[in-house]
């Protein structure tokens, strides 16, 4: 249980709101936000949104949620990470994840295939290049450093971190995942939470995190007197994930909502979404899903709804959905006290 969660913003993607959101991230920074945070997928990077705003900025954590594995080499990730936590005077909190097999193969054209090793060897890697302890190798079978038969030879950082213990979250949404994380890492980044189901469905994932382990969970949060309004706009976020965020045969976002209990209906969901039937699809997505994984109504009934999320393993919660300074200040009302 975490009765005091902590509070961040999360901007998504630059590329979907197409501003400079500095007034907004100032704003969260003077009402005592814990961070902001950025994504990516295949459209505007993670990092120099978080760079833009961190040069506007004093305080506020910096999280990447998440930036993709197979978008850059351990190494690229390590230097990008090691520049803005010095340059932001030890803000970034890293933020990976494996993403999926459509943006890996499709995007990137590199290989989807062995996820948790790859993510797990990805890490070690770079703690490796952050303590600066030696010249960096990895007998690993997905980053081989230096490249076999090749000229290469182990390297160290040129640059001294500000930090060499960068904190590192994973996005993780299947158990075996989610356990990684709570074995290497210093937080979890779920996208979907039903703060109800989260210890039933990863509990015993959970069960090794060592103490101070944070569950920072992306929630969209819409204060509004109409509810119904809300719903739906939960609803069109979920129509897309559920239906078009993955393969047929391999779309992680619709197995969540299906150990949520909802396998059925995520089946059904897909199936109309792929069919190009998109307003069935949405119609599918029932309202008691899209209300238990997000804070939406009059400010009652979230507080009301804050009760279960207090009450689970989440311990923070990244907010999706305000815009203007004065809903921020009404969700850190309620949220903070």
């Amino acid at each position: 249980m975490a009765e005091d969660l902590r509070l961040g913003l999360n901007l998504g993607y630059w590329q979907r709101t197409a501003d400079d959101a500095t007034a907004l991230v100032q704003a969260a920074e003077r009402l005592g936000y814990d961070s902001v945070w950025t994504a990516e997928a295949y459209g505007s990077d993670a990092f120099t949104p978080l760079a833009w705003y961190g040069a506007r900025t004093s305080r506020i954590k910096l999280g990447t949620s998440v930036a993709q594995l197979s978008a850059r080499t351990p190494a690229a990730t390590a230097m990008t990470a090691m520049t803005l936590d010095h340059l932001t005077g030890g803000r970034l909190i890293l933020g990976v994840g494996a993403s999926g097999p459509q943006v890996v193969e499709g995007w990137y054209g590199r290989p989807f295939a062995r996820p948790l090793a790859r993510t797990r060897e990805y890490v070690e890697i770079m703690r490796k290049i952050w303590r600066r302890e030696e010249p960096v190798t990895n007998d690993g079978p997905h980053y081989p450093l230096p490249l076999p038969g090749g000229l290469g030879k182990p390297l160290k950082l040129i640059t001294h971190p500000l930090r060499d213990d960068i904190p590192v979250y994973l996005g993780a949404e299947g158990p075996k995942n989610v356990a990684l994380a709570a074995e290497i890492a210093q937080g979890w980044l779920p996208l979907f939470t039903f703060p109800e189901k989260i210890g039933p469905m990863y509990g015993s994932s959970l069960a090794g995190a060592r103490p101070g382990f944070d569950v920072a969970a992306m929630v969209m949060v819409l204060v509004t007197d109409d509810v119904r309004a809300a719903l739906d706009g939960v609803k069109m976020m979920l129509t897309l994930y559920i239906g078009g965020m993955g393969a047929k045969t391999r779309n992680f976002h619709a197995d969540i909502i299906g150990r949520m209990g909802y396998a059925e209906a995520a089946e059904h969901i897909q199936a109309l979404y792929l069919s190009g039937r998109k307003e069935e699809a949405f119609a599918a997505i029932p309202d008691e899903l899209a209300d238990g994984i997000s804070l939406v109504g009059p400010p009652g009934r979230i507080r009301e709804r804050l009760a279960p999320w207090r009450a689970s393993p989440v311990t923070n919660l990244l907010v999706m959905g305000p815009r203007d300074e004065e809903t921020l200040r009404t969700v850190r009302d309620l949220v903070l006290g």
